[in-house]
């Protein structure tokens, strides 16, 4: 495959509002790429050298596990810091981490709470600040999301994506991503739930310039209509578990299941980014089903976060 070669080296990867749709496609052509590499065995190795700091506030599977792996396979080296192993934990201010940081390591990914974490980060460090994951945004699943979404359908544009559920920083990365790369998305949340206004008219405003469409409706039925890509997430994200009764009840009439997805083209794809709860959001039938991708989604976030490694560090 030839790549049009694009410089996105010392680049922070915050949000996909940072990119421009040539940026993203890069991006996803590049994951692709490297994802072929390692299935021939073709040793690929930019980053030998070279070391990344992985701040976690919030446990994870498949964000720990993309990045130490790619980074390994990128020739560098990956250092798991979880708040207990650096002073961050104990009231150091994030600016002072940043700027140590900077000295010794050529990127940090960090995964937290508050989004503003991570745009301080970028703010005070001298290096790439990957955002891979935050309260507000979740542009790394995204990213492996669309490389899935491509190599399923071989294409974006014009495409439609519902996303059932919670309001959260998946919808968010999601319509983002969704607006710059001219997918039609259709958000259906119940009354309290809904993603947040100001990113919601932040898509549709990306949205006009690349002509797809957002739409945020309470009817499941409505954002499925017609839909190539299906996506869910949990009810009660990290951080919300004391939430989960009254989430229960709310999004009692969300789950996606055999009935809901009849309403979606027959050839559409079931995508999660997991962990999932099997008869909560998502029925067994649904997501162990034919049309599911979710595996070869979640095999594309090492994939795709080699690729971001490798163009903003390289």
């Amino acid at each position: 495959m030839t790549i049009t070669q694009l410089n996105l080296k010392g680049r922070d990867f915050i949000e996909f509002t940072d990119y421009s749709k040539e940026e993203i496609e890069y991006l996803l052509q590049l994951a692709i790429d490297i994802k072929k590499k390692q299935k021939s065995g073709e040793v690929y190795q930019p980053l030998k050298g070279k070391t990344i700091g992985l701040i976690f506030e919030k446990s994870s599977t498949r964000t720990r596990v993309s990045f130490e792996v790619g980074m390994f396979q990128l020739g560098g080296h990956a250092l798991f810091l979880s708040k207990n192993d650096i002073q961050i934990g104990r009231g150091e201010t994030i600016s002072d981490t940043a700027q140590v940081l900077s000295r010794y390591l050529d990127g940090i990914m960090i995964r937290t709470f508050a989004h503003s974490n991570v745009t301080e980060l970028a703010k005070y460090a001298d290096i790439p600040v990957i955002n891979g994951l935050s309260d507000d945004a979740h542009p790394c699943q995204v990213l492996a999301d669309f490389q899935t979404v491509l190599e399923h359908k071989g294409q974006l544009k014009g495409l439609k994506m519902a996303y059932v559920g919670d309001g959260n920083n998946m919808a968010h990365s999601l319509m983002l991503g969704a607006a710059k790369l001219g997918v039609h998305v259709s958000v259906a949340s119940p009354e309290g739930y809904e993603p947040n206004p100001a990113i919601v008219e932040q898509a549709k405003s990306i949205a006009q310039e690349t002509g797809s469409q957002v739409v945020v409706t309470r009817s499941p039925e409505e954002a499925v209509k017609d839909a190539d890509i299906i996506y869910t997430d949990v009810w009660a994200s990290m951080g919300f578990e004391e939430e989960q009764q009254a989430r229960e009840a709310a999004f009692a009439d969300y789950q996606v299941n055999e009935e809901l997805v009849k309403g979606a083209k027959k050839d559409y794809i079931f995508l999660h980014c997991l962990p999932a709860h099997r008869g909560e959001e998502v029925s067994e039938g649904v997501i162990d089903g034919p049309n599911s991708a979710i595996f070869d989604q979640a095999e594309n976030r090492l994939h795709a976060q080699k690729a971001l490694m490798a163009a903003l560090m390289g």
